[in-house]
């Protein structure tokens, strides 16, 4: 299967710089995954298209305040440059794996400084792949040094600057650790959330924190040819207990996002019983997958030949989800992380 099967054909002026003032009021195309037919409704509907007896199952990771804006610091000890540090994975120790910029100026041994020296980073390694191990001084407790300096790492296709920063959370994040959002939780709120459990719809949590591989492309020809990233994820013993539980009553399984849908599928067993567990997962979902848990899934728009457009198509079929997506275009729907929603069902 060819990574250019996944392409369509976006305008730019589609893709979302800003979210919606109404987190809910967002568009909502449904998909019948079995028919390839649509509905358009908004994302305050979903309670409508939910059924007693359902599980929503949600990604509560929480997106660090990863960008640093600082300087490099000479020899001498003053200040030179400025330079970009994008926190990606903690290493223990104060030690974290990064991205820089300039690249050449911040090798091994080179300083960094945020926040006129409330923050200072020495370069002590590099890794495959270009990144740098940076280890980290301060005073204090770090993520509240976070906190205070950094910029949420928004994804490269939006330029415009985030005014709020919550907006770039889910109102139920709550375990640090994300280098991006879980972008279809983006859409509810706390007053939705209470709407469909009362209904008889429960929630469920799991943990992944996104990694910005997740916006890394699809550069090879050949799907299967392509190294797909890893990631950590935690599902509580309580979420596996609630999915056996609705799958055991004939409920359905929906997963919020494709983190959610990625981690469920990681550690499910062939008959699809879930057991607690924490791990790293690399899973590439594409079509051919048969799904092992999940039954449906509400999700953001994807880019063209990303392995989600990929995850989608193995849910839905090609055919179904680049029609839905061509619809989407003629319909002005908003692309991507600060977009419109699809519900999979």
């Amino acid at each position: 299967m060819k990574t250019h099967d996944f392409y369509f054909d976006l305008p730019e002026e589609l893709i979302a710089q800003t979210p919606l003032q109404r987190r809910d009021g967002s568009r909502l195309l449904v998909l019948d995954k079995a028919s390839g037919q649509w509905e358009h409704r908004h994302f305050y509907d979903l309670p409508a298209l939910l059924e007693p007896g359902d599980c929503l199952i949600m990604n509560d990771s929480r997106v660090l305040p990863a960008r640093l804006l600082g300087s490099r610091i000479h020899g001498d000890g003053t200040l030179g440059g400025s330079c970009e540090v994008l926190l990606l994975i903690d290493r223990g120790d104060n030690v974290w794996e990064c991205l820089v910029r300039p690249g050449k100026k911040l090798r091994t041994g080179a300083q960094v400084s945020f926040g006129g020296g409330a923050l200072t980073g020495e370069i002590v390694g590099e890794v495959e792949g270009g990144n740098r191990l940076v280890r980290f001084a301060y005073q204090g407790i770090f993520l509240e040094v976070l906190e205070r300096l950094g910029r949420m790492p928004l994804p490269p296709y939006i330029k415009a600057e985030l005014q709020d920063q919550e907006r770039y959370q889910t109102v139920y994040s709550r375990v640090n650790g994300s280098a991006a959002a879980p972008t279809a939780g983006l859409h509810f709120t706390r007053e939705l959330m209470e709407k469909v459990e009362a209904m008889g719809v429960s929630i469920g949590f799991v943990t992944l924190h996104v990694g910005l591989g997740t916006f890394r492309p699809v550069k090879e020809e050949e799907i299967t040819d392509h190294d797909m990233h890893s990631e950590y994820c935690v599902i509580p013993q309580e979420t596996a207990d609630l999915i056996n539980r609705t799958r055991a009553a004939g409920g359905r399984v929906i997963c919020v996002g494709t983190t959610s849908c990625r981690t469920l599928e990681s550690w499910a067993g062939e008959d699809g019983h879930m057991e607690a567990k924490a791990g790293w997962t690399n899973i590439f979902i594409y079509p051919g997958y048969r799904f092992k848990v999940m039954d449906a899934l509400i999700t953001n728009f994807h880019l063209p030949e990303s392995t989600l457009i990929m995850l989608v198509s193995a849910l839905a079929g090609r055919e179904h989800i680049l029609a839905a997506y061509a619809e989407a275009v003629k319909e002005r729907y908003r692309f991507f992380s600060f977009g419109d929603a699809m519900f999979i069902r």
